[in-house]
């Protein structure tokens, strides 16, 4: 029991809990339309896009939500924007977008002293340096943005599934659409102080990923996708507490373990399930179809 209760003796310990708790439930709702919606690409460019605002943020003694928001709207409607020209598509605008922002923002932080170790935390993030203050805002954030997606549950549903028949019936597709990217970057921005700049984008589409596996229906699938992102997130944390290893990262891996359990051992779609259905359909061809051609010449026979 001590191996359970002994982290959590300490407030820095505490508070980390809290905050991958509620990330985990914010990225694995969230999560659960870009994997639908194959944004992952997106995903990534949102969380490097928003570097520049991060750093400016930090070194202006400010919470690096502030300019991580702002940077991350700019790139959010830029996507949006840019996507809509016919000369330019949308992996194109998005690969333009958050290599230039990424890069102004590692040249804004190489011109500070102490580059470093500040690019250190700022890429692979620090749970363990959360306050309580940082737990009410992520909190606050992620109670709003889960407001929206139930009070648009239908319209973002219809416009994932078949963006067509949303037109059709009036829905304005571009704005649920650019909706969707400034909630995913809203995600994106307050998980970043959890697993840093690098590895966010594995919050928001692993726990998705894994819960796709094991279940076909939406709801479904966000529930098991916020339970898998809030347990790797509790249980990185007891593993890197016990291990010394970084925090964000063994919260990625463990993820990653839990997808790469559920990919080999999902009842309906994993890779066993797979194997014993195809080796069923390979005894039927040896077993069944024989007795039926027999009984097919029989009748012929017969007749």
């Amino acid at each position: 029991m001590s191996w359970l209760t002994e982290p959590l003796q300490y407030g820095f310990m505490q508070r980390a809990m809290l905050e991958v708790l509620i990330i985990g439930a914010l990225c694995g709702l969230v999560g659960s339309f870009v994997v639908l919606r194959g944004l992952a690409f997106i995903g990534d460019a949102l969380a490097h896009a928003v570097f520049p605002g991060v750093v400016l943020s930090y070194l202006a003694g400010q919470s690096i939500l502030v300019g991580a928001f702002g940077f991350g709207t700019l790139t959010a409607l830029g996507i949006g924007l840019l996507a809509r020209s016919r000369r330019v598509s949308e992996d194109t605008a998005i690969g333009v977008i958050f290599a230039a922002f990424f890069a102004l923002g590692v040249v804004i932080l190489s011109r500070q002293g102490g580059f470093r170790r500040d690019l250190g935390s700022l890429l692979f993030g620090n749970i363990l340096g959360v306050s309580m203050t940082d737990v009410i805002v992520t909190a606050a954030i992620a109670a709003a943005v889960a407001l929206i997606v139930a009070a648009l549950l239908k319209e973002f549903t219809l416009a994932s599934f078949d963006p067509v028949m949303a037109r059709t019936l009036g829905y304005p597709v571009f704005a649920l659409d650019l909706l969707l990217l400034l909630l995913v970057a809203a995600t994106i921005v307050v998980s970043l102080q959890t697993v840093g700049n690098i590895l966010v984008l594995a919050l928001v589409v692993t726990p998705p990923a894994t819960a796709r596996l094991l279940t076909d229906r939406l709801l479904r699938m966000m529930g098991l996708s916020m339970l898998t992102a809030m347990g790797a997130g509790i249980a990185g944390l007891y593993l890197s507490y016990h291990l010394g290893t970084a925090a964000g990262a063994t919260i990625v891996l463990t993820a990653t373990v839990l997808f790469l359990l559920a990919l080999v051992f999902a009842p309906n779609h994993g890779l066993v399930a797979g194997w014993a259905h195809r080796r069923r359909g390979h005894h039927h061809a040896h077993h069944y179809h024989p007795a039926g051609e027999e009984e097919a010449a029989a009748d012929a026979a017969r007749r």
